[in-house]
């Protein structure tokens, strides 16, 4: 009995330091933005791909709370990654500080006057979506967290109504979700019924209703600045390469049912841009960026970089894409050189890269400005 007392005082002490370290290290790299933000503030939207957190407090398998994961952050946070996320480079693009998760505890007070993270790793468009990993807040379940931001957080930090709406009318929102309603869901016909009832085309109209219904939630919250970021090629990830028997480069058929989704996502974009007074919507195309990184990284002058373009670097079995990385387990020694850090999700070089692409002035894949340019409308 004495001994478990002092296991139990040793655990508790353990996660007390990692939990201080944390803090430590977000603050450190949360002075390293620019003085000057370009936006009041940022409020995230999404699934794994930029999830900095919140699942950590949640009862599912869907966590990156361990090692292997933010090897190179310092240690764990929650981010399906080996450091930052897209979201954490474009925020430093922007001026502001890593923006916080939101069902952090610490997540309170004028710290999150910069914005706040809801995305949730295994959530989708559809709610029942990654039903399979546990409790995962879908995108409705996140607009209904924002709805909380809106009428509890936020209002004691404004002297009027009008004072909160221009703040919120002049932040970013980013909405980053989609993935996970295909390789979670239409690609698992064993556990979800969506691709015996739906075709391909019917699918993608069903996933773009869905989304317009709830972004048009998002505006009549505030939200007037959003960022839709593609689906990327999903084709071309480890957990997909390794479900084929050949060894023939990508998936084409998965691939091609991304594509249906992200031409009727620019569509949309055109139809909220005529349709939602004062709103402004851009479209992050990650689909070409990530394509090219996979068939031809020299095009980035990556070419002495990304030496590895379909393999895991922390993952088992064909393509370290049978099983995603594991507590502990040993991750490659370059991951620079890799485009994939686990069996779904792109390592913190590739990350930086994407962010690139859209959140600089001069962002090539964005549609039809950059958000460095939104930001500053």
């Amino acid at each position: 009995m004495e001994m478990e007392k002092v296991c139990l005082r040793a655990s508790v002490s353990f996660f007390s330091i990692l939990s201080i370290l944390l803090i430590m290290k977000l603050s450190v790299l949360a002075h390293g933005q620019a003085t000057a933000p370009l936006t009041p503030a940022m409020f995230i939207f999404g699934d794994s791909l930029i999830d900095n957190g919140n699942n950590n407090f949640l009862p599912t398998i869907a966590r990156a709370n361990y090692f292997p994961y933010g090897i190179d952050f310092g240690l764990p946070t929650g981010r399906f990654c080996n450091g930052l996320t897209v979201v954490d480079y474009g925020a430093r693009r922007l001026g502001l500080p890593l923006i916080p998760p939101f069902l952090s505890p610490h997540s309170k007070g004028r710290k999150i006057l910069r914005g706040l993270n809801y995305a949730s790793a295994a959530a989708g468009i559809l709610d029942e979506t990654g039903q399979h990993y546990g409790v995962r807040i879908s995108f409705n379940g996140q607009i209904s967290q924002f709805a909380i931001t809106t009428s509890q957080q936020l209002p004691p930090f404004f002297g009027t109504s009008s004072e909160l709406t221009n703040y919120l009318a002049k932040s970013i929102f980013l909405i980053n979700i989609g993935s996970n309603d295909y390789i979670n869901n239409y690609l698992l016909p064993r556990r979800y019924i969506s691709s015996h009832v739906y075709s391909a085309e019917t699918y993608a109209d069903l996933l773009i209703s869905n989304l317009s219904n709830q972004l048009s939630k998002l505006y009549r919250l505030g939200a007037r600045k959003m960022v839709l970021v593609g689906i990327g090629p999903l084709g071309c990830i480890p957990s997909q390469l390794s479900m084929v028997s050949s060894n023939n480069g990508c998936v084409e058929q998965v691939n091609n049912l991304v594509t249906l989704f992200n031409s009727r996502l620019i569509q949309l974009i055109s139809t909220l841009n005529a349709s939602l007074p004062g709103s402004f919507f851009v479209y992050h195309n990650i689909y070409n960026i990530f394509s090219n990184m996979v068939t031809d990284p020299s095009k980035y002058d990556l070419l002495d970089w990304f030496t590895v373009p379909n393999r895991a670097c922390c993952g088992n079995g064909r393509y370290g894409g049978d099983l995603t990385c594991l507590p502990l387990e040993q991750p490659c020694k370059y991951r620079d050189q890799y485009i994939f850090w686990d069996s779904f999700h792109p390592t913190q070089a590739v990350n930086a890269i994407i962010a690139e692409s859209c959140y600089t002035e001069s962002g090539t894949e964005c549609y039809p400005i950059s958000i460095y340019q939104l930001a500053q409308l």
